[in-house]
């Protein structure tokens, strides 16, 4: 896999193997997905990473330098997806965070993931996870290093056929997907899990939450999920993405699910990568 990376502005520039990044998972990050050199939602992951900050109590990044590294890196990729990582930097032996915070910045690009234009058509395979999210309203929401619950559940499928995995919390309520924020269609209204004990609040999901003032925010339980009359996916790098079929139930994408797509497509991401 071909990566551009700078490291603290430097293409030549290198990870201290004493980073807290590395030693704890001190530190947060961000995956933007571009269309040449356009990212219609990096107003969105700047504004989640200044907040992730904040209550990290980590030093903002400058959005304009972060800008411009990220035009940088991506070179002639007409598709790309731009991961910006942040650390506390190096500190002393110890969980103590260090008095002043020097932090890492690291800055790369990939391609961006071919997706067929069969899973934005017709939807993709889903199933739910046996792995379970630990409840912490500290850190629920913000998109931290430590992802180990999303590589556990990861790796409970190797079927290809299987796009995403659903998770639950520890008290049976469904958060989201590995990679992915959930929404589904109940008795005719658009509902969302609320993020606010464990689990990423997406900027993907934020938009479509700003773009459909009606969606309800409230605990799913698994037998209200699999009622669904709709069920999408949304991602910042895959987009809209509906559920065909979860378990061995089927789904199809109705209107509300094309609405949010076409809604997708108007903020410029009408380029899909197809696989």
């Amino acid at each position: 896999m071909a990566v551009t990376t700078l490291v603290n502005g430097s293409a030549e520039g290198a990870v201290s193997p004493l980073d807290r990044g590395l030693a704890y998972g001190d530190g947060l990050f961000e995956t933007i997905r571009f269309i040449g050199a356009s990212a219609p939602l990096w107003q969105r992951h700047m504004q989640r990473l200044d907040e992730s900050c904040r209550r990290l109590h980590l030093p903002a990044p400058n959005a304009a330098q972060l800008w411009n590294e990220a035009i940088s890196v991506i070179g002639d990729l007409p598709h790309a997806v731009v991961r910006i990582t942040l650390t506390r930097g190096v500190g002393e032996r110890g969980y103590a965070p260090p008095a002043s915070s020097s932090a890492t910045r690291i800055v790369a690009a990939f391609a961006a993931p071919a997706v067929p234009a069969s899973s934005y058509a017709a939807g993709v395979h889903i199933r739910f996870c046996e792995m379970r999210l630990a409840l912490q309203p500290l850190l629920a929401g913000i998109k931290h290093l430590n992802r180990l619950e999303q590589v556990l559940a990861r790796a409970e499928w190797s079927d290809p056929a299987i796009a995403e995995g659903l998770l639950c919390d520890t008290d049976g309520r469904v958060v989201c997907a590995t990679m992915a924020n959930v929404f589904a269609v109940i008795d005719g209204a658009l509902l969302t899990p609320s993020v606010d004990r464990c689990g990423v609040a997406g900027v993907a999901r934020a938009e479509v939450l700003q773009a459909f003032p009606q969606t309800r925010i409230r605990d799913i339980p698994l037998d209200a999920l699999r009622g669904a009359e709709e069920i999408f996916l949304t991602s910042s790098v895959r987009g809209i993405v509906p559920v065909s079929l979860l378990g061995d139930r089927v789904y199809a994408p109705g209107t509300i699910t094309r609405e949010v797509q076409q809604h997708w497509h108007t903020l410029g991401f009408s380029m899909e990568q197809a696989g």
